[in-house]
This record gives structure tokens, C-alpha cells and sequence, in this order.
């Protein structure tokens, strides 16, 4: 038997314990990965992981805020010393910067308005939160024999698509904070994916749609398990798969 074979992929997934990360938790859990519950909580991500683990699947919870450097180098070394290697990184936590609101109420985030203090908290998370937390797992992927990056993003990232007068996000408030930081988000992961290209790591961003979550206050049209899905198709691509892309359920998505 192969070493492939018999090597159980690990997953670990920020901001885990609900939504879309959750979904997505459930989903490589029911395909054979362990996964790791990321969450800031501890007892939230541990209640998650022991309802992924009810349905069958192989879960833990990590307790991880990814603002928070001493939560994130902890989480690493739980991971090394209990799993030796992670095959998969799913940054999924984020923040809108406004709290749990749908998209038409956002107006705090007016460019010509908008507190200073708010922008830098989200790209703390957002893009920050990312960088610090991929290159603490980097050690424990390159131990994989495919690992996988994915950076949720969102369609809102997409510069072609905010620019257009008669697009699909031209009724929305202006932002110059969330919007603009899945674009950084979205230009990291086509850097990161140039830099880790020649070690076999996939790097690419996932846009899963308006999904039904507490971050737009359950105004979305997705479920969770729907948006999940084009996370969960990037997390598992075969070699020759994209890197340095930017996908949705759909195909690509315009940068």
C-alpha cells in the first residue's frame, strides 16, 4: 500500500464552529478527513466538533483567534504534536467590520466616513489574520503530500464587479473596509500561490456566495452546505488543479 494511501489527510479551518467554516468542517469530515475545528471560543469549537464527530466524523476542536499570535503559535504546536502534518488550510474566519448586518445596511463603511479604527480591525483579520496563521501551519504543510490553501473571499472582492455601474453589487453602499480587504485578500493568495507553486502547495481564493450566515444577519440565499461546496472542491483538487485562482460555485470569478 502506497504512502499516499494510507496517509489520513487534516484539515483545519478557521472561524469553524459556525456558518460557512462549519459547513465546510462537515463536508471533509464526511469525505474521511480529520478536521480541526478552529474557533475562538473554546467551548463553541468544542461543541462543533463533537456534533461533527456525532455524525460520523473525525473531529477536534483548536482554539484559535487569528488576531491573537499566542493562540495561533499554540494551535500550531497542538497540531505538530497530535497530528505531525496538516494536508489542508482553510482560512475561512473573517469580520464585515459592522457586525452581523445584510449587505444594505453596511453605510458605516462609507469611504469618505468611515472610522480608521474599523477598517484596520478588519484587515487585522481579514488579511492580516491570514498571513499570520498560514505562515505558522507552512512548517506542518509542507509535511503533506498535497497541501491545499484555500482563502474564503468573496464576490465582492472582485474589482471588475464592484466597478461596474450596472453590476450586480451597484445598489450596495460603498465600502472601504470589508470589500476592500477580500481584494488584499484575493492579491495574497495569487502571491502566496507564485511563492509555494514550485513546492506542490495549491493556493487559491473561494468566493461561496450570499450564504445564509450571522455575518449578513441570515439575510443570504445560500445555505451554509452551498456555499461550502466550492471550499470544499478547492480544498481537494488533484495536482494539475488551479493555483493562484479566485473561483466560485460557478468557475472563475473575475478579479
Amino acid at each position: 500500500m502506497s504512502e499516499q494511501s494510507t496517509h489520513r489527510k487534516t484539515a483545519m479551518i478557521t472561524g469553524a464552529n459556525k456558518g460557512i467554516g462549519r459547513a465546510v468542517a462537515e463536508e471533509l469530515a464526511a469525505l474521511g478527513m480529520t478536521v480541526l475545528i478552529g474557533a475562538r471560543d473554546p467551548q463553541r469549537g468544542r461543541e462543533a466538533a463533537a456534533a461533527v464527530r456525532a455524525s460520523g466524523g473525525d473531529a477536534y476542536a483548536v482554539t484559535i483567534d487569528v488576531t491573537e499570535p499566542t493562540t495561533i503559535q499554540a494551535a500550531a504546536r497542538e497540531i505538530a504534536e497530535r497530528f505531525g502534518h496538516l494536508d489542508v488550510l482553510i482560512n475561512n474566519a473573517g469580520i464585515t467590520g459592522s457586525g452581523p448586518v445584510s449587505p444594505e445596511d453596511a453605510h458605516d463603511q462609507i469611504p469618505s466616513t468611515v472610522d480608521l479604527d474599523m477598517v484596520r480591525a478588519v484587515f487585522e483579520t481579514n488579511v492580516f489574520g491570514v498571513i499570520a496563521v498560514t505562515n505558522a501551519m507552512l512548517p506542518l504543510l509542507r509535511m503533506s503530500l498535497a497541501p491545499r490553501i484555500v482563502n474564503v473571499s468573496s464576490a465582492a472582492a472582485s474589482l471588475t464587479i464592484s466597478s461596474d455601474p450596472d453590476g450586480p453589487l451597484s445598489g450596495l453602499p460603498t465600502s472601504a473596509a470589508y470589500c476592500p480587504s477580500k481584494t488584499a485578500l484575493n492579491a495574497l493568495t495569487v502571491q502566496y500561490a507564485n511563492e509555494l507553486r514550485k513546492d506542490g502547495v495549491l493556493v487559491n481564493a473561494a468566493d461561496p456566495g450570499y450564504v445564509n450566515t450571522e455575518i449578513n444577519n441570515h439575510s443570504g440565499y445560500l445555505a451554509p452546505a452551498q456555499g461550502a461546496a466550492v471550499v470544499v472542491r478547492l480544498a481537494t483538487i488533484d495536482e494539475d488543479g488551479p493555483t493562484g485562482g479566485f473561483f466560485g460555485e460557478g468557475g472563475p470569478v473575475p478579479w
